[in-house]
């Protein structure tokens, strides 16, 4: 069954290290995305999800715009973020999500750790479900690499993101199901 990403009830969270001692958190937006969702085995569902590069958003203009540019994101260059799951492991509720992350041109594999948050019924028909996931990358194997050095040793940004993503997915259903009349 196909599933699209509910957009107005999803989000991206991501947190790094900043001067080695505090967190600065911030967000992106997911522009769109399907899931395949085999409800018998899970294992052969597939999840695709692409995030707008230029939406992140930390709550300081001068640090989004130095993210958006040539040192991190490069936002004109390469406009998205995309997932696209290879593997599923499943056990209950509880699902890892193989897949390939690309970033500018860089492609990783990284693993979500996926919990299914529950499925309800959908007005007009159909059904939504919601998920959370998390996972951490390294910037560095994605070519996000500037930094600065810390006067008392260490350094200005981490290397390691933390990605926390509730993502709400609506059920695709035909119309001749919903009892409409084209």
């Amino acid at each position: 069954m196909t599933w699209q990403i509910d957009l107005a009830h999803s989000s991206v969270t991501l947190a790094v290290k900043h001067m080695m001692v505090t967190t600065v958190r911030g967000s992106m937006a997911i522009t769109d995305g399907t899931l395949d969702i085999d409800e018998e085995h899970p294992e052969g569902s597939t999840v695709e999800v692409r995030l707008s590069a230029a939406s992140i958003n930390t709550g300081v203009e001068a640090r989004d715009n130095h993210l958006r540019s040539a040192d991190f994101l490069d936002a004109e260059r390469f406009p998205y973020l995309t997932f696209r799951s290879t593997a599923i492991d499943s056990h209950d509720d509880d699902h890892r999500i193989h897949g390939e992350l690309t970033i500018r041109d860089a492609t990783r594999p990284i693993t979500l750790e996926t919990q299914l948050s529950g499925v309800v019924p959908n007005t007009p028909g159909g059904r939504r479900a919601a998920f959370y996931a998390r996972t951490k990358v390294n910037r560095d194997d994605f070519g996000l690499t500037w930094n600065a050095a810390l006067e008392q040793d260490g350094w200005l940004v981490g290397k390691e993101i933390k990605i926390e993503i509730d993502l709400a997915a609506v059920e695709v259903v035909a119309q001749a199901h919903r009892g409409t009349q084209q």
